[in-house]
């Protein structure tokens, strides 16, 4: 059963399905659509992707849009190891954690909306840093207490889950844009720990990187 992601290094929607692919062990190829250059808004990705957004994994189903979708996807698909808890309860937390980053922290510290914030609204570096470092600590620190009552080692218990494959690649972005993360020492613990356990699908290791 072949697999496809098309991506881009540096996209955080796109690590979260890699990290959620190496836990799995599952191998795929890889397709690059260049952000900077705006290739994912190309016609023939459309018909892929209508947003023109990365990821898409281009499955045995057809092709799959938006991260989170892809991570259930794989996980009724190829349900060993498990990325959810076995209970009702646990899988509702990991999803509320997962969701904290995906519907209120990604969003709106996207790259389409920090480029809007630049160009349409004339926002500085400063500015654009200030707005980045607000909503992640925000986020951040729900994501903190939930850890501090669910975690043992990653974000729930003590194996990965969906809600690490979110917060990992949150972590790289915010360290990227030098947010002040001392708040939130198991959050970063339990992003480290994963980072050392998928080395392979971090961003500097894609044949994109530049």
């Amino acid at each position: 059963m072949s697999l496809t992601l098309h991506g881009y290094w540096r996209s955080s929607a796109a690590y979260r399905v890699r990290l959620a692919l190496a836990l799995k062990g599952l191998s795929y190829d890889s397709v690059v659509h260049d952000l900077r250059t705006g290739a994912q808004r190309a016609p023939h990705y459309r018909t892929l992707q209508p947003q023109g957004l990365v990821p898409v994994l281009d499955s045995p189903d057809g092709p799959l849009i938006q991260s989170p979708a892809i991570l259930e996807w794989l996980e009724e698909r190829y349900p060993d190891p498990p990325l959810l808890p076995g209970d009702g309860a646990g899988r509702a937390v990991v999803r509320a954690m997962a969701a904290i980053v995906a519907c209120d922290i990604h969003p709106i510290n996207n790259l389409r909306v920090l480029t809007m914030l630049r160009q349409d609204m004339e926002a500085d570096d400063v500015a654009i840093g200030r707005w980045i470092g607000h909503w992640v600590r925000e986020g951040f620190a729900a994501l903190e207490t939930l850890i501090e009552r669910h975690g043992a080692g990653y974000a729930y218990g003590d194996t990965p889950t969906l809600a690490d494959c979110h917060i990992l690649p949150q972590v790289y972005n915010a360290q990227r844009f030098q947010v002040d993360l001392s708040a939130f020492p198991r959050l970063v613990a339990a992003a480290t720990r994963l980072r050392d356990r998928t080395p392979e699908a971090a961003p500097e290791m894609q044949g994109d990187a530049a």
